[in-house]
């Protein structure tokens, strides 16, 4: 599936302009809106639209049901994989390049690929009780698609013991290695989004745009990181152990190569 290839299909994303501020949200809280085929080709169309809307200033990318986003959808064949796994990366260089301020508003947890997501907006708030946690190396692959942007965003150190243990971390921690911008009680991750959106909205587009430039001059474009990442996580994805992974994964047992129960 691409981009393009969402008419007569389910929504999975919704979007919606008020003011000036597009609202971009994952709708497929059935399974805990991850990173499917779907829902990844009718993002980045959504992306795509709001960019290219005149009348947006700000972008803010939510969600429905109590996970953000759980990552890949591990269920789907191999063909429709590939298909996500191209329009996600697609999603991650828009996200990180769009001229316009993009904020991700997070009420529930955050797995894998949506951690990239995450890293690749360029604010991100959370309520206090989401959690966040690495799990590719418990499956069997490698964080590798989502490693350009969190590589650019979060401190080496601790993105080193995360991707490598995969264990689960809570906000603000999440905030003070740099993933997050801020986090807030339940009853105020709005009113903490509307502030920022706010402050947002005061700021000159065409310099927000150039100081975003300016912030990231020294860094080379991710179009060729993603590219790399992109087929070194297809090679995991077809490897023995990837398949062990996935498969302990769907029944619900530890994988074979885990010696202590």
């Amino acid at each position: 599936m691409t981009a393009a290839d969402t008419v007569g299909r389910r929504s999975l994303v919704r979007s919606t302009v008020t003011e000036g501020v597009a609202t971009v949200t994952l709708d497929s809280p059935g399974n805990r809106n991850a990173l499917s085929a779907g829902l990844c080709a009718q993002l980045l169309a959504a992306l795509t639209t709001v960019v290219q809307d005149d009348e947006v200033r700000v972008v803010v990318l939510t969600h429905t049901g109590p996970v953000f986003c759980a990552g890949a959808d591990l269920k789907e064949d191999p063909e429709r994989k590939a298909a996500a796994a191209r329009d996600f990366s697609a999603v991650l260089e828009l996200l990180w390049t769009c001229p316009k301020p993009v904020v991700a508003r997070l009420a529930g947890p955050v797995r894998a690929g949506g951690t990239g997501l995450v890293a690749a907006c360029d604010f991100a708030v959370a309520v206090d009780t989401v959690s966040f946690a690495f799990t590719e190396v418990r499956i069997g692959v490698v964080p590798a698609v989502i490693s350009v942007p969190l590589r650019h965003r979060v401190v080496p150190h601790a993105l080193y013991r995360l991707f490598l243990t995969g264990e689960t971390f809570d906000a603000p921690h999440a905030a003070s290695i740099g993933l997050l911008s801020a986090v807030a009680p339940v009853d105020g991750l709005d009113a903490e989004i509307d502030r920022l959106v706010e402050m947002l909205l005061l700021s000159g587009p065409q310099a927000w745009t150039g100081t975003k430039q300016l912030l990231r001059s020294g860094s080379e474009s991710i179009t060729a990181e993603l590219s790399t990442m992109q087929e070194l996580s297809a090679q995991y994805f077809r490897s023995d152990e990837a398949r062990e992974g996935i498969r302990s994964f769907a029944e619900r047992r530890r994988p074979a190569w885990a010696l202590r129960s």
